[in-house]
Formats: structure tokens, sequence, C-alpha cells
């Protein structure tokens, strides 16, 4: 998956960033920073939100969950909130939200 930036702008310091972390011109500590400041951040959602999102992006459960690569179960499971996405999916969902569902295809 490739990364997700805040704006054009952040992308570039991010680059040039990375660049001298490879380098060993820059700590991972100061990389983390960056990343922090550049990338799109990832938060928490209700199942609200969740059910929300896929049905402003007009798609069923089984739709939605082959574009995140889960189960159907797994989408019903995090709308009815007996679930919570986390790691990937969490960022998946964060990015269907900020991008639309194309940005995931």
């Amino acid at each position: 998956m490739t990364k997700q930036y805040k704006s054009e702008a952040l992308a570039a310091a991010h680059e040039a960033a990375l660049g001298l972390a490879e380098a060993g011109l820059m700590s991972k500590r100061t990389m983390r920073k960056f990343d922090e400041m550049c990338l799109t951040s990832v938060r928490e959602m209700t199942p609200e939100d969740i059910r929300a999102l896929r049905l402003r992006e007009h798609a069923s459960q089984a739709v939605f969950a082959r574009y995140l690569n889960v189960t159907t179960g797994l989408v019903s499971q995090w709308e009815r909130g007996e679930k919570r996405p986390r790691g990937a999916s969490l960022k998946l969902l964060t990015l269907v939200a900020k991008n639309g569902l194309g940005a995931v295809a």
C-alpha cells in the first residue's frame, strides 16, 4: 500500500526526510516525528461511523469487505460494535473516509 500524505508539500518534505534517514543522516526518532506530521493520521471509528461510511460509498457489506480484504462477517461485527477495526483495516477505513472507496481499489 502506498503512503497517503496530508498534502503534496508534506509528501515532498517526508520523501526528503526519508532519504536523509536512509543515508543515516537523520535519527529514527526524528523520522517518526516526520511520519506523524506528514502522513494521514488514523483515528478510531465508531460502529455508526463505519456504517455511515459504507452507506456513503453505496456499498453492501459484502462489497465493502472485499475492498478492505476482510470478511463480510467482520464488517457486520464492526457495525454492531462487537469488534473494532485495528491496524491495517483501520488505516484503510481512514483512507476510504478521506478519499472514497476508489482509493483502496
